[in-house]
């Protein structure tokens, strides 16, 4: 009678239980130990130039550096060099005006010798004598000096890897067959008007600016001053529990990362998970930087704006590599907290079908070394569909949905008075986080918002409203939030929660 009772007992626990978790189990995952109210260590182990300018002044011919975009309007025809149909074939000097097909992006070789990206991705090269950009691999293609005319105009020469200078010899027929020059007359057809169109500042540009030698001194003083334990214990007493900590993907190679990274970045890492020991904050890695760019912005460390990454198998499956070499180091550390499996990726070349199979592989690669980190997804950006990850990240469990919430970039917020700025947070913003809440769906975590805006001359009060409306909307999100960043330019004070904190722009 006995057993038969303990028979019973089992069996109906069991049911219980089994009820329990098909009524309750995708609940589980909306139960996190405490929402995070996080500050964004950005511009530290992934450079951001913006965010420190200095870093870059040290640098020889710092106006070119790697992904500059040049234009070249021929001083005899008037009119600007161009890659036809953006490339694939030659160049000619026949555009009126500047744009994709007539811009050229660095790939510095060293301080006085580059190469060509061309709009297509093909590298600018020879064909006898002349130009063209018909290569798809750097190395096959030429190598360029730009000369400048003394002083500060805005006047070059462009010599050739064979010893010549190119000339607009025509409209259509651009050539390096030119020896000799002197002077900078209107008439000769070696000289160009340069127009810098665009700059890239992040860390492929300052490590491979300064070199191998500089550059490993300049970014271990960097990473050793920027961000410190002081920050922490600052960062701890001012009401917040985390850091979200942005990374690039060479820290896995740590201390000979290939070329032109530097080692360093881990062992910055590493402190920065025993200053969050001794502080009690957790931390949340983010990887901001995956090879190749997965948006091709500076702060993912493209070389020249391209996007490379996911367009093969190989950069997915290195970025679950990486992950997994981040997940096993911190992975016994009470303060990991979470880790990002990817910042920001940009359609198109991150397809949500490579993202997809990225964060299946990615979430087992923390779950290989991690049961309790909790696991993010990042929205692509500029996608209209805020739950495109939804189907991927119900069926993970303690998963994490990361949105940003940036009210300075778009022109939406152009002519915004400051009450319609406030007005916004409350009913657009509370309504794009209560759309991406869902009673069974994965965590949401808003990983970067700012009070920064588009108005100008506004007052102390006025910041501290707009700062307010953002705590007050971006404090219900289930997972928390993260502001960008923790320490900013002087440019940006804005940008700087520990500035907003010191002279009262925000409370926590």
């Amino acid at each position: 009678m006995t057993r038969c009772i303990n028979l019973k007992t089992c069996l109906f626990n069991l049911i219980i239980f089994t009820i329990f978790v098909i009524t309750y189990g995708g609940r589980l995952n909306q139960n996190p130990e405490f929402k995070v109210k996080a500050v964004n260590l950005g511009g530290w182990l992934v450079t951001e130039g913006w965010m420190k300018p200095s870093l870059f002044d040290g640098i020889p011919n710092k106006d070119f550096l790697d992904g500059t975009g040049l234009q070249f309007k021929s001083v005899t025809t008037g009119k600007y060099l161009c890659a036809e149909s953006g490339g694939g074939t030659i160049l000619v000097a026949n555009r009126s005006s500047a744009s994709g097909w007539e811009t050229f992006s660095l790939w510095r070789i060293n301080e006085n010798t580059f190469r060509f990206r061309v709009f297509n991705k093909q590298f600018v090269g020879l064909d006898g004598i002349n130009v063209v950009a018909v290569t798809n691999t750097s190395t096959d293609s030429a190598t360029f000096h730009v000369i400048k005319e003394s002083g500060n105009s805005s006047l070059v020469r462009i010599k050739a890897s064979n010893g010549y200078f190119l000339q607009a010899k025509t409209e259509v027929l651009v050539t390096a067959d030119v020896s000799e020059v002197r002077g900078w007359g209107e008439d000769d057809p070696t000289v160009f008007d340069m127009n810098i169109a665009e700059k890239l500042q992040g860390e492929f540009q300052v490590t491979n600016g300064y070199g191998p030698i500089k550059a490993k001194q300049v970014m271990k003083e960097h990473w050793s001053t920027f961000i410190v334990e002081k920050d922490f214990k600052f960062i701890a007493s001012n009401g917040l529990n985390a850091v979200r900590i942005p990374v690039g993907w060479w820290i896995a190679s740590d201390p000979t990362p290939p070329s032109p990274y530097v080692g360093g970045s881990l062992n910055a890492l590493d402190n920065a998970f025993m200053w969050a020991k001794k502080y009690g904050l957790k931390i949340i890695i983010d990887l901001h930087a995956a090879l190749g760019s997965q948006n091709g912005y500076e702060h993912s460390s493209s070389r020249d704006g391209s996007q490379e990454w996911g367009v093969t198998d190989e950069t997915i499956q290195q970025t679950v590599r990486i992950i997994g070499f981040l997940t096993s180091r911190y992975a016994k550390s009470p303060c990991l907290y979470a880790v990002e499996l990817l910042n920001e990726p940009r359609s198109p070349g991150a397809t949500l079908e490579s993202l997809n199979k990225y964060y299946k592989a990615g979430y087992q690669a923390v779950r290989k070394h991690s049961s309790s980190a909790y696991v993010v997804l990042s929205n692509r950006l500029s996608s209209p569909n805020p739950k495109e990850f939804f189907p991927v990240a119900n069926g993970l469990r303690r998963s994490v949905i990361d949105v940003h919430y940036y009210s300075v970039f778009d022109d939406l917020f152009t002519d915004m008075t400051v009450q319609q700025n406030i007005d916004y947070i409350y009913t657009n913003r509370s309504s794009d986080l209560n759309f991406v809440t869902t009673a069974n769906g994965p965590l949401v975590f808003v990983g970067e918002w700012v009070a920064e805006w588009k108005i100008k001359n506004a007052t102390k009060e006025d910041f501290q409203r707009f700062s307010k409306a953002q705590l007050d909307v971006f404090g219900r999100a289930t997972f928390g939030w993260a502001y960008w960043a923790f320490k900013n330019s002087d440019n940006y004070k804005h940008w700087s929660l520990e500035w907003m904190i010191n002279n009262g722009y925000i409370k926590l």
